[in-house]
């Protein structure tokens, strides 16, 4: 929005009240009117903003397509219409229990409002073609009512899993027998794969005559129906577009896939949620196993093993963010609420509240669904506490520890996290556990983040306001992570212990098993190990590691375990010897090469107990470095090299002599 604004307040008939010199300097606006009925007796003071040149802020979330329908009018009318924002005040803040303090409340308001005029990403575009080929499958009866709705707006091709009768055939659709083994796909790319299929030929009189019966086949369609009545072909079903799962119990379910199916044809614009850097990816390492954790949380499943990285298909991805709040290594961001927009906007909220009212707020993380359940408690209820600010994200599992800690380093005193259903409250579950275990470890209370219900929206802060000074929110997920456990824990915390998956850590390496032989060094995949130039060491530094797992499967000896833990101490961010030992000298040029317990045992391996170094100056060899070595063999008198004495060169006298 330009600097030139206006905005309009509504007390909804006087049923909450605005400190519109306040909300005016935070918006940054020209002038501010407060009226009382916005969307009825005073609509001619929004349609005569509307006409003029500043922008519009209005302060009505409840009645924003109306606005909007206005400012079309308008438009439409006159050829300009200013440029409209509505933000609901009312339900989030206006609207709270009847003991709300005034200050709160309008320390509410101007939170909300200024953290609305921060500047929202753009996700990119994608675009999908779908022809409207559809595969119904199921039962026949269903089937053919199902092809019957739809014969008009769509190719219909019906595999049905029975032998029911088929009165007459149609020109509309076609008619197979069979059972779908296998789907993969969404909305305009479907792949199918059937088993025992059939296809009945329409010609003659009487029942359909089924032709030779493939044991396998494949197929592919734009839109998939699925009326088997058995489990869903798709985890996470719902989310899997032109895909559809018709619920056995539930009446009118053919008419109302019906009505959504036949709109799935023709090109369509998805957001692409995600963006994907593999080169940060820690998945595996020279086909060494490491960190699966975006793998074992994707609920459509769009993502996949390719080698040393993950990939993620774009036309599954449902944007959910599940796997960017789980990769330790952010190969995996979200384009459409990144973490650095989201971390401004608590940040924001939290300070604003706190400039105007000198406490500090709790925060309520809650997605299209919640903000309904916010608006009926508003409504029939008490409404939100006046300390709880409410802040709105398409989906609630892509919350993640960084998340829940950074919203407690800028200054919140709780988080508290309105689920939808309990797939997002299993999902959300390790996170909040692994940020629960930061906090207590840090010597904080445990439910100072926790998942909570409606009802318990309105209920009132039992905990002290001030929760000590925020802290500067730079960095990624990592840094905010450590900076914020940091503040909350004494200087001298010892390591904080994590549950077992943790993507932090330390690496405990047996000396006595341990070889040196670097291979963990080798694959590490964040840095987190190296070895030192002069002497055979392994170095560690905590800080980088991620608990991926790939030193220690790569491990030839069994010799490393993991350890999850937070180390706060300024030694996480250094690096360490976790295992070392001297260097063996060359006994021909003194330069050092090897591990000396290592060459010392093979010599005691090999020595008089091998033919090969049996009475034999052999086991000196093993004792050299690489050009010694060469060396040796070339001289020795059973060198496998030599080429025996050469023979003398004939002259001209030879042949005089002959």
């Amino acid at each position: 929005m330009s600097a030139r604004k206006t905005l309009l307040l509504c007390s909804c008939d006087q049923s909450q009240t605005f400190s519109p010199e306040q909300l005016k300097i935070i918006a940054g606006a020209e002038q501010v009117l407060s009226v009382d009925n916005l969307c009825t007796d005073d609509m001619k003071l929004a349609a005569e903003h509307l006409s003029a040149t500043n922008d519009i802020i209005i302060g009505c979330g409840q009645q924003t397509a109306l606005f909007e329908r206005l400012a079309d009018e308008i438009q439409d009318e006159t050829g300009h219409s200013a440029s409209l924002y509505t933000i609901d005040l009312r339900d989030r803040a206006g609207w709270s229990a009847g003991d709300a303090k005034p200050a709160r409340i309008h320390a509410k308001q101007a939170a909300l409002l200024a953290a609305a005029q921060l500047p929202q990403a753009m996700a990119p575009i994608k675009t999908i073609e779908s022809a409207g080929i559809c595969c119904i499958v199921g039962p026949t009866d269903r089937a053919i009512a199902m092809a019957e709705l739809l014969k008009d707006d769509l190719g219909v091709s019906c595999v049905v899993s029975d032998g029911g009768p088929i009165q007459l055939p149609s020109d509309a659709y076609d008619v197979a027998r069979g059972q779908l083994s296998d789907a993969s796909g969404a909305l305009g790319g479907f792949e199918l794969s059937f088993t025992n299929l059939e296809t009945l030929n329409p010609a003659g009189r009487g029942a359909l005559r089924p032709e030779a019966v493939q044991a396998s086949a494949k197929s592919s369609c734009d839109v998939l129906i699925d009326l088997r009545g058995t489990q869903p072909a798709f985890p996470a079903h719902h989310k899997r577009n032109g895909y559809f799962w018709a619920d056995p119990s539930l009446d009118g379910e053919l008419e109302r896939i019906a009505l959504t199916a036949r709109e799935r044809v023709g090109t369509f614009e998805k957001t692409v949620y995600f963006k994907l850097e593999t080169a940060l990816c820690a998945h595996s390492r020279a086909k060494q196993s490491g960190c699966t954790r975006c793998l074992d949380v994707c609920p459509t499943e769009a993502i996949f093993s390719a080698g040393d990285f993950v990939e993620i298909d774009s036309n599954i991805c449902a944007g959910c963010g599940s796997c960017a709040a789980v990769c330790p290594t952010q190969a995996v961001k979200m384009t459409e609420t990144p973490f650095e927009n989201l971390t401004r906007a608590m940040d924001t909220l939290a300070k604003t509240y706190r400039d105007q009212c000198g406490e500090n707020p709790r925060l309520l993380l809650h997605t299209p669904a919640g903000e309904k359940a916010i608006q009926h408690n508003a409504r029939y209820g008490d409404g939100l506490a006046d300390d709880l600010i409410a802040l709105g994200m398409e989906h609630v599992d892509g919350i993640g520890h960084a998340e829940m800690l950074a919203a407690l380093a800028a200054g919140f005193s709780e988080v508290l996290i309105l689920t939808d259903a309990d797939t997002d409250s299993a999902a959300l579950a390790p996170q909040l556990a692994l940020a629960q275990a930061m906090i207590e470890g840090a010597g904080q209370a445990r439910t100072r983040l926790q998942i909570v219900t409606a009802e318990q929206l309105s209920v009132a802060a039992t905990h002290s306001s001030r929760t000590g000074d925020p802290v500067l929110l730079v960095g990624g997920r990592r840094d905010i992570t450590r900076v914020a456990v940091a503040a909350m824990a004494p200087s001298d915390a010892a390591p904080i212990a994590l549950p077992l998956g943790a993507p932090y850590g330390a690496i405990n390496v047996n000396a006595d098993a341990c070889t040196l032989c670097l291979a963990c060094v080798s694959l590490c995949p964040t840095g987190a190990l190296g070895d030192h130039p002069e002497r055979p060491e392994i170095q560690f530094t905590e800080n980088a590691c991620v608990q991926c797992g790939v030193c220690e499967s790569t491990c030839p000896e069994n010799a490393i375990t993991l350890q999850p833990q937070l180390d706060l101490s300024k030694d996480a961010l250094n690096h360490r010897a976790l295992h070392g030992e001297e260097p063996f000298e060359c006994i021909g040029c003194g330069v050092p090469f090897g591990v000396a317990s290592t060459i010392n045992r093979i010599v005691e391996k090999l020595e008089d107990k091998h033919w090969m170094f049996t009475n034999s100056d052999n086991v000196q060899l093993v004792k050299m470095c690489d050009n010694c070595r060469v060396k040796a063999q070339y001289h020795s008198e059973n060198s496998p090299m030599a080429a025996g004495t050469r023979p003398r060169v004939r002259t001209t006298d030879d042949y005089l002599d002959s």
